[in-house]
């Protein structure tokens, strides 16, 4: 069986890719700019290209098929509707990675399950995630195109350690603060529920759909079964740092308008995402893979990633600007509890 990848070495996709091409019934290709093959296993075959440059592509897979192409740079419309173009009779399934965030905010049950309606009017990435399986079920429905939709939530690798509130650099930013003991924003009170995974438990569910005839116009969302509060999460990272962790409680609403000036999406990634509870209901994904469940549970996951972005400078990305502004929103909070407490002793 073949697989095509497009992309195939970001965060999600690399686990993939390593784990489908120990598999001696798959014959692997990723379709990408060629910029980081270095990742993957020598016996992918790699086939370099933009996959927005659509004549080029086409030209690039005349005459191959494939038993399954995977989508994970699709994110509007048009590049669905493009790739549709493109595979229509030249695949037996399109996988599109979605995202999780797409379920409705907030949703009226805290369970999630496939069926949640999708909804999201705080953050436009995930509206467009909404219109590309919109779009991608009209296909299906009309054409036949042989489409399964898969919906991670917050997955992590070795590169990454996952936060709530960071700043244009990502991660690290905060790190820096908890190994400097400098407060760290947590958003809300700390204690809403999130699910963490790590890639590799990510990809036995993913690599369990493919080429399976009972996912073909199916939606699967794939999360660990572990669940945390915001406050387990950063006060495990803290631990693994050997440090105190010193947090700030701050509300959402608060940081969407504080972050807005400075370019910070906070009111998708926050109010649309990770301040709401969640819990995942996997059983429709354990159904098709029982072995689906969190083997790297976040203690042991977090250490991982921490232990490699500590010993790769490249990694460690600076973020002077996200560090000012959590010191001014911090200042500032702190000047109106004092305010507050003022007024009180009075």
């Amino acid at each position: 069986m073949k697989a095509l990848f497009i992309g195939g070495t970001g965060t999600i996709s690399t686990a993939i890719v390593k784990r489908l091409a120990l598999d001696p019934q798959w014959e692997v290709y990723v379709l990408n700019r060629g910029n980081r093959s270095s990742v993957l296993p020598e016996n992918v075959h790699t086939i370099v290209a933009d996959i927005n440059d659509e004549s080029d592509v086409r030209k690039k897979l005349d005459g191959m098929r494939f038993d399954s192409v995977c989508e994970f740079i699709g994110f509007r419309p048009e590049q669905v509707a493009r790739d549709i173009r493109l595979f229509e009779g030249k695949t037996g399934q399109y996988i599109y990675i979605s995202s999780a965030s797409a379920y409705h905010k907030p949703a009226a049950n805290y369970v999630i399950t496939e069926g949640t309606t999708l909804s999201n009017p705080h953050w436009e990435y995930s509206r467009n995630k909404i219109a590309c399986e919109e779009l991608l079920m009209k296909a299906y429905r009309e054409t036949g195109f042989p489409i399964t939709i898969v919906r991670p939530s917050h997955t992590y690798d070795e590169r990454m350690v996952p936060l709530g509130v960071e700043g244009r650099n990502g991660f690290f930013g905060v790190i820096k603060r908890m190994l400097a003991g400098k407060p760290v924003i947590i958003q809300g009170d700390g204690s809403s529920l999130w699910h963490l995974t790590f890639n590799t438990d990510f990809a036995v569910g993913f690599t369990a759909l493919m080429g399976n005839i009972h996912a073909i116009g199916e939606a699967f969302h794939i999360t660990g079964d572990e669940v945390l509060t915001w406050d387990q999460i950063y006060q495990t990272i803290a631990d693994a740092l050997n440090v105190k962790l010193n947090a700030r409680h701050i509300s959402s609403e608060f940081l969407a308008a504080a972050g807005r000036k400075f370019g910070y999406d906070y009111e998708g990634s926050l109010t649309g995402d990770k301040s709401v509870s969640v819990v995942f209901d996997n059983s429709k994904i354990k159904r098709i893979e029982p072995n689906m469940r969190t083997n790297v549970p976040f203690k042991q996951g977090v250490r991982i990633a921490l232990d490699y972005v500590l010993s790769h400078p490249e990694c460690q990305r600076e973020d002077a600007e996200f560090d000012a502004w959590c010191d001014r929103v911090i200042e500032e909070t702190d000047k109106a509890l004092a305010r507050i407490k003022g007024e009180d002793d009075e």
